[in-house]
């Protein structure tokens, strides 16, 4: 386990954005009073006005706001954000903007998670099954009202056709346990870790059957109204390189059998308020200086250590030069014993590792030269030849020369 207050955030959403100005404020504010306390958004080619709606939670500190320009960019951008935030938070959400995460107990989101995943150490993310919402009837687009006002109808829950409909889930993971995103549904976690649902059940890929949604859900507002699917049909899709949507697409997802408007109870009684940016500092300064002073307990809370100084020292205190260079210190003591998914994040790392002026950088170098082999043997003994020996393999060759 790594100590919680060194993360800058407890849970933060990563999502690709066309198009969604008119939801978008709608949407932060529902997640930010159900604990999500960061966005990762990333504005991919939006002809509408999404920045400018984003403006006052970036000025916030709420929002990173990136341009992701191109096509079939959501897998990029999903394991971009990993790739650069994985020691920034606790947890990361993967969800669209039409998707709302909504715990069906009054809690946070953060702390129907951290049941879920308290009961099982190999447990490193949460699947949460889809509830799809249809149109309500309407034809037109009332913009006028929110998505949560104006959808109130949804499929039942065992809606599942060819095994797919709500059967599909969204993720709610561990940063540091994901090995890369390989869907936009779920992850690809390093070897021996995994994905639960609600009842610590383990998912082994996008589809949770039978359906649970006694905890948590994704209400997903599919259809909106048919003017609404009009624009999402001519917007295409950021997943795939085929735009499959079409007004059949909107005759199948328009659910509207069950009336549900459990999240606007929901959303009534929340009263979250995101940590200060001040308090946020003093915090995560806190507990790196406790955290070093006693010696990082795992390779994790060192690496997660590593991060924060070099991410403190590069946007806000220069003098963080110290604690950067302690961290590497007990990186390099904590690598000489790595456990198979340390030795997995820290390969993740060596990139950056590598480019530090420090000495301990040789060290880490040769731990991970010693590593590579054990856990090649693993992976083939295991799993056979696949994409990461052949990774590990080039990345030995290259730490050899």
């Amino acid at each position: 386990m790594v100590d919680k207050n060194l993360f800058l955030h407890d849970l933060a959403i990563v999502a690709i954005l066309k198009h969604e100005a008119p939801y978008l404020r709608e949407w932060l504010d529902y997640h930010l009073s159900a604990g999500v306390d960061h966005f990762y958004l990333y504005d991919n080619d939006s002809p509408d006005n999404q920045a400018e709606v984003a403006a006052p939670y970036v000025k916030a500190g709420i929002v990173d706001w990136f341009s992701a320009p191109g096509n079939v960019m959501q897998m990029a951008v999903f394991n971009d954000a990993v790739k650069q935030f994985k020691f920034h938070c606790r947890y990361i959400a993967f969800v669209d903007i039409d998707e709302f995460i909504y715990p069906k107990t009054n809690q946070s989101i953060v702390e129907v998670v951290d049941e879920i995943l308290s009961r099982d150490e190999t447990a490193a993310g949460v699947a949460i099954n889809w509830q799809i919402f249809g149109s309500n009837g309407l034809e037109r687009a009332d913009l006028n009202r929110g998505v949560l006002e104006r959808f109130t109808r949804r499929a039942p829950v065992d809606w599942t056709p060819d095994g797919f409909g709500n059967a599909i889930v969204k993720t709610i993971a561990n940063p540091c346990a994901i090995n890369f995103m390989i869907y936009p549904h779920h992850a690809n976690y390093f070897e021996t870790l995994r994905a639960v649902n609600e009842q610590g059940n383990v998912v082994p890929n996008f589809l949770n059957r039978p359906v649970t949604v006694e905890k948590i859900a994704v209400n997903h507002y599919y259809t909106k109204s048919r003017e609404e699917f009009a624009v999402k049909m001519r917007r295409g899709r950021s997943d795939i390189p085929t735009n499959t949507y079409d007004m059949k697409v909107f005759e199948h997802y328009n659910r509207n059998e069950v009336f549900d408007d459990g999240i606007l109870s929901y959303r009534a009684s929340r009263n979250f308020t995101p940590e200060s940016q001040s308090r946020k500092l003093e915090r995560v300064l806190d507990a790196l200086t406790k955290n070093l002073s006693d010696k990082p307990a795992n390779l994790t809370t060192a690496l997660t250590c590593l991060a924060l100084s070099s991410h403190l020292r590069e946007t806000l205190l220069d003098d963080m030069k110290f604690c950067e260079e302690l961290s590497l210190k007990q990186v390099a003591e904590l690598s000489a014993q790595m456990k198979f998914t340390e030795a997995s994040l820290l390969i993740r790392e060596l990139p950056k590792i590598l480019r530090l002026p420090y000495a301990e950088v040789k060290k880490i170098r040769a731990a991970c030269l010693d590593v590579i082999p054990q856990m090649l043997q693993y992976l083939r003994e295991t799993v056979g030849v696949s994409r990461d020996c052949i990774e590990l393999t080039y990345l030995h060759d290259f730490l050899r020369s």
